[in-house]
């Protein structure tokens, strides 16, 4: 039934959203009367008012957008505000702490540090310090003084006879592909100058990535890099490669935090010559990475994988990187490298606030464990199982200033690996347009004409020098809590605030094994109590309870 309108108010009010549109339309004749008079101005009023008609008559036409069809040209500056919304958020509405998904508080310090800039503040925090979740670190009136900010973990256990002596901050594995040619070549220019490793993500060793930085080689499903033209493991290709004295360590990817459980294509016309090269692929040809592993399925082949891959690399470090997903899986791995010996030197838990450049919505915000609870579970269960020793563990998620470093270590990391941050160094501005090959600052295209505009050795530096600054507020924090060294930060030091009248620090909020502990008794966790006896080393499904 066709709407009565019964007054001329609200008829007009009815009509008035065709009113951009007349505006076009009387533009036109307006225009052609003026080109005698003011020529210029009436041939552009003319042009455009004959643009603004078109483009009206196109909206009123079209069958796709109701809303053009009811709105013709107004509804246009619906789409224009909608496209630049994220840029107008950023700048102008977001508080400085809101974080979406890094604030503007924690860009600006990666910011200042790149850029050698003073990184004090004036006039207190700008916290709520009695708002539930504040947390803080205690301190010391025994301080320490160190001599130098250069903090070390030595990556390798028994088993190993290359270990390698890793900073306790690295670049996380993000791929050329990902990434742009340059920005690879700046942050592998910078892990060179800084003295820290520059993992390759699953992409492989490039080119790019050939400038002198240590490196730590990702091997994902697709075996990129030492793999049979039909995406099988390729060991001979794998040991040539891993030989390299560039390469230091190992990280066999199982998942990672944005997309866990998730595979992933690079369409056949994003494939260069580059990206072919470095990936062992067909030019031009769809590049697929399965969601799992072909080389083993159950946790006693991972362990067998591992060992493979460790003689296969003249005895360097290997390690796996994982987003804890069901519980009694990881279980099973770590029931597999206590019977069978073969541990992994290291293992990079990725939570589930972690980056990547493009994931399904529901696998960013709802798939896999936090890093919190990740690392946790791992720690605890390594230490459960008195193995803790020999395992290093790398943290990586959301990680920016050396409070988080100082956080994550005190709930049992051995060290950390930054991307997004590293990204912030070299000029991201979380314009968050990284699946659209459209990046403005040049660091996630393949478009030459965009990542020109990234000057290699100033990216280089400003990345070196966010690293050094880091270190330097990581070692002023150890100073300050009496410390030498940031693996000695316990849950003692981390305070939470559970409620405005309570504080609890983590050591007493949250539930931590003993060494030795689940071999010996049942444990009350209740991940531990419910699937621990569940789990099993020759598959990664989870038995039968005795109740069926």
């Amino acid at each position: 039934m066709r709407l009565k309108i019964t007054s001329a108010v609200e008829r007009a009010r009815y009509y008035e959203r065709y009113l951009p549109f007349v505006i076009a339309i009387l533009m036109v004749p307006l225009g052609l009367a003026l080109i005698a008079i003011a020529p210029i101005l009436g041939v552009l009023l003319a042009v455009l008012g004959l643009a603004g008609t078109c483009m009206g008559i196109y909206d009123l036409s079209q069958t796709s957008h109701a809303l053009m069809r009811n709105y013709p040209l107004a509804s246009r500056m619906r789409y224009l505000l909608e496209h630049f919304r994220p840029e107008i958020r950023q700048y102008f509405v977001e508080d400085d702490h809101d974080e979406t998904p890094f604030s503007r508080e924690q860009r600006a310090v990666v910011y200042r540090r790149a850029k050698g800039i003073e990184g004090v503040r004036p006039f207190g925090t700008l916290r709520d310090v009695y708002g539930d979740g504040y947390e803080w670190l205690n301190h010391s009136l025994a301080t320490t003084h160190l001599e130098n900010q250069d903090f070390r973990i030595r990556v390798g256990g028994p088993d190993c006879t290359q270990p390698y002596d890793s900073s306790v901050v690295n670049i996380s594995g993000m791929s050329y592909g990902a990434l742009s040619p340059n920005a690879i070549e700046a942050l592998n220019r910078a892990a060179k100058a800084g003295g820290f490793a520059h993992t390759t993500g699953e992409g492989s060793i490039s080119r790019f990535h050939r400038m002198g930085g240590d490196l730590v080689w990702q091997i994902g499903s697709g075996y990129f890099g030492c793999r049979h033209p039909d995406g099988s493991f390729n060991p001979e290709r794998f040991s040539e490669t891993a030989a390299g004295d560039a390469v230091k360590m190992i990280e066999i990817k199982l998942s990672q935090g944005a997309k866990p459980g998730h595979g992933g294509i690079l369409p056949g016309p994003k494939v260069t010559e580059a990206i072919a090269e470095a990936r062992g692929i067909p030019v031009g040809e769809d590049c697929i990475s399965p969601s799992s592993h072909s080389v083993f399925s159950t946790p006693r082949e991972l362990c067998e994988f591992i060992r493979q891959l460790r003689d296969l690399s003249g005895g360097k470090p290997v390690g796996i990187k994982l987003c804890v997903g069901h519980p009694w899986e990881w279980f099973a791995m770590a029931k597999a490298f206590r019977e069978t010996g073969i541990t992994p030197d290291f293992i990079t838990v990725d939570g589930g606030e972690g980056g990547t450049g493009a994931a399904p919505v529901e696998f960013a915000d709802h798939k896999g464990a936090p890093l919190r609870e990740g690392l946790m579970l791992v720690h605890n269960t390594l230490v459960g199982l008195d193995i803790r020793d020999r395992i290093k563990l790398i943290a990586s998620a959301k990680i920016i200033t050396a409070f988080d470093i100082c956080r994550i270590s005190a709930l049992g990391a051995d060290g950390v690996n930054m991307a997004r941050g590293f990204m912030f160094a070299i000029g991201c501005i979380q314009a968050q347009a990284c699946h659209t090959g459209k990046c403005p600052t040049g660091i996630t295209t393949q478009d030459r004409d965009r990542y020109r505009a990234l000057v290699v050795p100033d990216k280089a530096k400003r990345a070196a020098r966010f690293h050094n600054g880091t270190m330097h507020a990581l070692q002023e924090a150890c100073e300050s809590s009496g410390l030498r060294h940031p693996d000695e930060f316990t849950p003692h030091h981390l305070m939470i605030r559970t409620s405005p009248r309570e504080v609890r620090s983590a050591a007493s909020l949250y539930d931590w094994l003993k060494p030795g502990e689940l071999l010996s008794s049942d444990v009350p966790h209740p991940a531990f109590a419910k699937y621990w006896g569940r789990a099993q080393i020759d598959s990664f499904a989870m038995m039968a309870s005795e109740n069926g």
